[in-house]
C-alpha cells in the first residue's frame, strides 16, 4: 500500500518501471496479499493458490533487481535481490512444505438406542 502512497524510489527497478510505474505495481503486490489472505481460510490442501499469488511480487523485485545488477545499472541491487530470494521466496517455499493437519471432524451423535 506504501507504494501507491508514498513510492520509494525506483533503483534498480528499471526492468519493471519501464513497463509501467510503480504505482502500478504496487498492484501486483495487494492483489497478490488478498489471493493469499483469501486463502488462509480455505481447508487444508486446497490453498495452494495462496502460495503461489504469495511467491509472484518477490520473485518479480528479485529478477528485477538481478537484471539490473547484471546490466550494470544497479550495483547493490545484488543485495536486494538476494534478501527477496532467502527472506520472502526462500521462507514462503519452506512454508509450503510444513505439513498441515486439518482438524477432525466433530463425531456424529449417538443415536438414541444405538450403541456407540
Amino acid at each position: 500500500m506504501s507504494f501507491l502512497v508514498d513510492p520509494p524510489p525506483t533503483l534498480g527497478l528499471g526492468l519493471l518501471t519501464n513497463l509501467c510505474s510503480i504505482r502500478h505495481w504496487a498492484w501486483l503486490w495487494i492483489v497478490a496479499g488478498i489471493v493469499t489472505g483469501g486463502s488462509a481460510f480455505l481447508k487444508v490442501g486446497r490453498d495452494r493458490f495462496g502460495f503461489v499469488a504469495a511467491l509472484i511480487p518477490p520473485t518479480v523485485w528479485a529478477t528485477a533487481y538481478a537484471t539490473a545488477v547484471l546490466s550494470g545499472d544497479y550495483s547493490r541491487g545484488a543485495y536486494v535481490a538476494i534478501w527477496y530470494l532467502t527472506s520472502h521466496v526462500g521462507v514462503i517455499l519452506w512454508a509450503a512444505t510444513v505439513p498441515e493437519h486439518s482438524v477432525p471432524p466433530a463425531p456424529r451423535a449417538v443415536r438414541k438406542g444405538k450403541a456407540a
